[in-house]
């Protein structure tokens, strides 16, 4: 796994083997976690070929690592204006992904439609959560101010000092290890192949065109390659022409064991500090650092107390939780923390950069990279997210 792991919090098994590389695929997807299964299964979906090719195991980098938050809300801030249509629409098209993706694995995703709520504790922390407040009512979100004694009413085990928050009732969650899980039931029900722990070395050009990959277990031709390689698009070794800004953002996570005695959430709760996502299984999700500190994937001792002092402060009955697991991971993050989505060069389409959002836009992605794939359109609101605009805000580099 690409992130350092101690007794992680798990899903359902994961199924059968690897699938071995066949020689031609209508659809190469570089990369099968969250971002790369979604395209691959809609593109299967659809009729089209497709394999998609791991480095390591499905979902070994941020997808398993991730929370699960559909957060178009609780995650809007200043500058955040152009990526909302973006987030608005993938929350929207979240219904019909969960009912065709639970009907066609034979699973469930534990898609909870609780909402989401965003706190302040103390004087100053009200002053800024007002601010968030007014920015997300004026571009539209769905969002309601409460008092702290309502708050309280919602969720009784946060502390008294909560004087203040948000309540987002349309940012749900999933469970990022069952929904893993089920995608790839989905994608090989579909007729996709998968291909684990076989790393894509090189691409295959001739022509000017991208016509498929090279892998350390031989070579695939394809009409089409996505690569949705997640915090290793970046790297450079595929595409070096590119120069994808996109690097790898760490965080740590842990879950907790909810129990009688300690209470327990209904709801995701954001502070300043942390995020507590519950989960159907009793577990507590809370995240995440957020770290420049390149590939590392070690977890420090510095990264676990501030989760648990950030839970702590909000939620006291964390102190009688039992620790389920802790684990770190890596966000692929862009310049601009928005996603990098289109074609790049004839026959190589990216999907790559999703930051914090990855299971929040996984459904629009999927839909705008298969309709470019499949019918040679560009989504409208998919649009503003081309590789191109990176060479407008530097003129002097080339994409």
């Amino acid at each position: 796994m690409h992130a350092q792991t101690i007794g992680r919090r798990g899903g359902p098994g994961p199924g059968p083997g690897s699938d071995r590389l066949p020689e031609r695929a209508d659809v190469a997807v570089i990369g099968a976690g969250l971002i790369g299964l979604s395209i691959a299964w809609r593109l299967a979906k659809a009729g089209l070929a497709v394999a998609v090719i791991e480095r390591a195991k499905a979902g070994d980098g941020a997808s398993l690592a991730a929370t699960g938050m559909l957060a178009a809300a609780a995650e809007h801030e200043p500058g955040g204006e152009a990526l909302s249509p973006l987030c608005l629409e993938s929350q929207r098209l979240w219904h019909p992904f969960r009912d065709e993706l639970e009907a066609e694995s034979g699973l469930t995703i534990d898609y909870r439609r609780e909402g989401t709520l965003v706190i302040a504790l103390g004087r100053d922390e009200v002053e800024r959560l007002r601010f968030r407040y007014d920015l997300q009512r004026r571009d539209h979100l769905a969002v309601e101010w409460l008092s702290g004694p309502a708050i309280r009413a919602r969720e009784p085990g946060l502390r008294p000092t909560v004087t203040a928050g948000l309540f987002c009732p349309d940012d749900h969650q999933v469970d990022p290890a069952r929904v893993m899980v089920a995608l790839r039931q989905a994608f090989r029900a579909a007729g996709g192949r998968l291909i684990e722990e076989t790393a894509v070395t090189a691409l295959i050009r001739e022509g000017g065109r991208v016509t498929g990959v090279e892998t350390v277990a031989g070579a695939l031709r394809a009409g089409t390659v996505v690569l949705a390689s997640g915090a290793w698009a970046g790297e450079g070794s595929l595409v070096p022409d590119l120069a994808l800004p996109v690097r790898p953002l760490k965080g740590q996570s842990m879950a907790l064991q909810m129990t009688p005695r300690s209470g327990s959430l209904s709801h995701v709760v954001w502070t300043e500090q942390v995020h507590m996502a519950p989960k159907g299984d009793g577990s507590l999700i809370v995240g995440a650092t957020v770290e420049e500190t390149g590939f590392d994937p070690h977890l420090t001792a510095g990264g676990l107390f501030a989760l648990l002092e950030g839970a702590r402060r909000a939620l006291p009955g964390v102190e009688e939780m039992q620790v389920a697991g802790v684990w770190s991971g890596f966000r692929p993050t862009s310049d601009d923390d928005a996603p990098i989505l289109g074609e790049a060069l004839p026959g190589l389409v990216l999907a790559a950069g999703h930051h914090r959002n990855g299971y929040l836009l996984a459904p629009v992605t999927a839909e705008a990279v298969s309709t470019l794939i499949l019918r040679g359109e560009t989504l409208p609101v998919a649009a503003p997210f081309g590789l191109a605009r990176f060479a407008a805000r530097n003129p002097g580099e080339s994409a």
